[in-house]
């Protein structure tokens, strides 16, 4: 072969490899086109499904202060057969959250919206600001959580480290914090809800066991033997039997309660003993709890609201997202 034909096949050879960068160079450009195209539909897309749910989600917390609020005006006892007390079962919204198909929301199947929530009493279960009044333990209380620690299994250890973790927070708070002013920047964090119980020594799987049955509010509330379980009318009732407990759930379920006084009726126990500062048979707390589902994205949205006479007033929000589509990968370009 003469060096010319030599030349010839080496310049048709760096002709195909310029042409296989050029084809793998375009292609990686084409893949990472597409990539951010599909990154700016997704981040779009995301944030229409936010402002949709924020809106629905504040609708539903405003639906649940009206019923609040016409229960209130009928006055009475709150109890488990009242409209409020009723889950809202997932229910399908799309048409409410577009009323023009080209606006938030498409019509296809993937943005299906559904919309489900329930408001829980919180006074049915025990409050842990009553563990502590005046820097002090406060006995009827830790005697009642005592009795729940005991029942469920839990360590009274933690119970014991709780309560004092929480007279020393509450010694720690000026006076100026107790009376509304301003606190200090040093002032010690006492726990607002569930969650924040580890701050004081409770295990993370104790808080789970004690989810149904315990709560954190601002002040120092009654349980409502209307609407608290079992185990919480236990607690509260020292000389009662858990069987009992469980009858007087059964039997209010058919005629709830109208007073303190028709807890010993209703047991055939006139005698026993309740206390007006431990027991209620109304209510003030609710924890409305709301899920909307848009497509593959579920969003949780959990208020606490506190109820005097007709006035409803949101305590706190938290808001959260369950689930959402995982993004494609490279190969699937």
């Amino acid at each position: 072969m003469t060096t010319q034909g030599v030349a010839r096949q080496g310049q048709r050879g760096a002709a195909i490899l310029t042409a296989m960068l050029t084809v793998v160079l375009v292609a990686s450009l084409a893949s990472a086109t597409l990539w951010q195209q599909w990154r700016g539909v997704e981040v779009e897309a995301a944030e229409r499904s936010r402002i949709a749910s924020s809106w629905v989600l504040v609708g539903a917390l405003d639906w649940a202060r009206l019923i609040l609020r016409e229960d209130a005006r009928k006055g009475g006892a709150d109890h488990l057969a009242e409209p409020w007390a009723i889950p809202l079962e997932p229910a399908r919204l799309s048409t409410f959250l577009a009323a023009d198909r080209s606006d938030t929301l498409e019509a296809d199947a993937s943005q299906e919206a559904f919309l489900a929530g329930q408001i829980t009493d919180l006074q049915s279960r025990l409050n842990v600001t009553n563990l502590v009044q005046g820097a002090k333990r406060d006995e009827p209380s830790y005697q009642a959580f005592l009795r729940l620690f005991e029942l469920l299994g839990l360590p009274p250890l933690e119970l014991e480290v709780m309560v004092n973790r929480l007279v020393q927070a509450q010694s720690e708070v000026p006076q100026s914090v107790l009376t509304a002013s301003p606190p200090a920047p040093d002032t010690a964090l006492t726990p607002q809800d569930l969650d924040q119980l580890t701050w004081v020594g409770v295990s993370a799987p104790s808080i789970e066991v004690l989810r149904p049955f315990v709560t954190v509010l601002p002040v120092k509330t009654p349980v409502n033997l209307n609407t608290a379980p079992a185990e919480v009318v236990f607690a509260t009732l020292p000389t009662l039997q858990m069987a009992d407990a469980r009858r007087l759930v059964n039997v209010r379920a058919n005629k709830h309660l109208n007073t303190l006084a028709d807890v010993g009726s209703a047991l055939g126990q006139p005698q026993l003993k309740t206390d007006d500062n431990v027991h209620s048979v109304s209510s003030r707390y609710f924890e409305v709890a709301g899920q909307l589902r848009i497509g593959p994205t579920t969003v949780q949205e959990i208020s606490v609201v506190q109820r005097d006479g007709l006035n409803v007033s949101v305590l706190w929000r938290k808001r959260g997202v369950a689930a959402s589509r995982p993004p494609p990968t490279m190969a699937d370009s």
